[in-house]
């Protein structure tokens, strides 16, 4: 009895779970994942370049003490306007000084031997009109005073120049600006070798910028460039390319580019570590898909003979039967923003922007309303 009641129980078992299968309670049904859609559209792509590069000012003159003395004044400090010609600092010039009234009273000493000598020759042409005097005596007498009139003229020449060292001495702006940096104190020695301050021009500063070969063939001058700088989070600042190095550097195979900017307010400060985006070409009418929707992946093909890493880009797209279908991109250009597709995707599919980690091809999707849409 027990073995048949036992028999019994694992039959009816049997048909409860058959029964239990075939109806399923959920448990078959397919769960959809939620995704977030785009139209795909036609749109514009910008082509540009990026470089990393220090800011400096326009123009910057380092200004030199000629007299190697002691600073004795300083009438500038960094950050002060100066204007062309305004003195900077005056450097003690005792021994040009002495050397100036040396010259003066050598050239006083020579005038009025000058101021003899021509009253001499004037009574010697005289005498010589009324043939009171040989030729001879004429000659000699003339020959003073041309010798006397050159002395003259050296010591006039002596005393400019010893007056134009000690003008030297007081150090004066040779162009308008900024003072960059004050090198030295009052009391410092100047040398010729070091500056006594710098002074730029910063109403426009320029970046320097390294291209490669391969940049070198879609830069050229006047192209519309944007710079950013930590200083200002999110702000940019426009210029253009203002110089291409006709040479490149034959050690690091790099040619130098300049990008000249407008620099109002003086935000952009000399020093600035900066980053700039030169726009090279605009991409119009090109089917663009958001760069943060596609996944990249790399594989490893053979192309003439030779084994290279390709990139691949993949995005999925959602059928009328609400599935997902991956499509693999053939790619025109991209940057960091966007990508232009030559292939791949057309115009009005829906193109999964977000969600698409979790798809594989075929998968049934529901699609979520984005946030901020209406």
């Amino acid at each position: 009895m027990m073995r048949k009641w036992m028999l019994c129980f694992l039959l009816a078992s049997l048909v409860i779970l058959s029964h239990c299968s075939q109806t399923g309670g959920g448990s078959g049904e397919e769960n959809a994942v939620p995704v977030e859609i785009m139209e795909v559209q036609l749109g514009q792509v910008k082509q540009s370049l990026n470089f990393n590069g220090d800011i400096k000012a326009e123009i910057e003159v380092k200004v030199f003490a000629k007299i190697p003395d002691r600073i004795e004044q300083l009438s500038v400090d960094d950050g002060d306007r100066v204007r062309k010609g305004d003195p900077i600092a005056r450097v003690l010039a005792t021994t040009t000084e002495q050397a100036v009234l040396q010259a003066e009273a050598g050239l006083s000493a020579a005038r009025a031997q000058e101021a003899n000598q021509k009253v001499e020759f004037e009574r010697a042409q005289r005498l010589q009109r009324e043939n009171a005097m040989s030729k001879q005596q004429f000659d000699a007498i003339q020959t003073q005073y041309e010798a006397v009139s050159a002395q003259v003229k050296q010591a006039e020449a002596v005393l400019a120049s010893a007056r134009s060292q000690l003008k030297d001495a007081t150090i004066t702006a040779p162009i308008s600006g900024i003072i960059g940096k004050r090198y030295f104190e009052v009391g410092d020695m100047a040398v010729p070798s070091m500056p006594v301050v710098s002074i730029v021009q910063m109403d426009r500063v320029k970046i320097a910028l390294d291209a490669t070969e391969e940049d070198l063939g879609r830069l050229a001058i006047g192209q519309k460039a944007e710079v950013q700088v930590r200083s200002y989070p999110g702000k940019i600042f426009e210029g253009k390319v203002l110089k291409i190095s006709p040479v490149l550097d034959p050690v690091t195979r790099l040619a130098e580019v300049e990008v000249l900017i407008p620099n109002p307010g003086y935000k952009l400060k000399p020093g600035m570590y900066a980053e700039a985006e030169i726009t090279t070409g605009i991409l119009d009418n090109a089917i663009v898909v958001p760069r943060y929707c596609v996944i990249e992946s790399t594989s490893l093909r053979t192309i003439d003979g030779e084994d290279r890493v390709v990139r691949n880009y993949f995005v999925f797209v959602i059928d009328d039967s609400s599935r997902a279908r991956q499509r693999r991109l053939d790619v025109d250009y991209l940057n960091h923003k966007n990508l232009a597709v030559g292939g791949g995707i057309a115009v009005g599919e829906k193109l999964v922007v977000s969600g698409q980690n979790n798809l594989r091809d075929d998968t049934l999707v529901t699609i979520a309303e984005r946030e901020g849409a209406e």
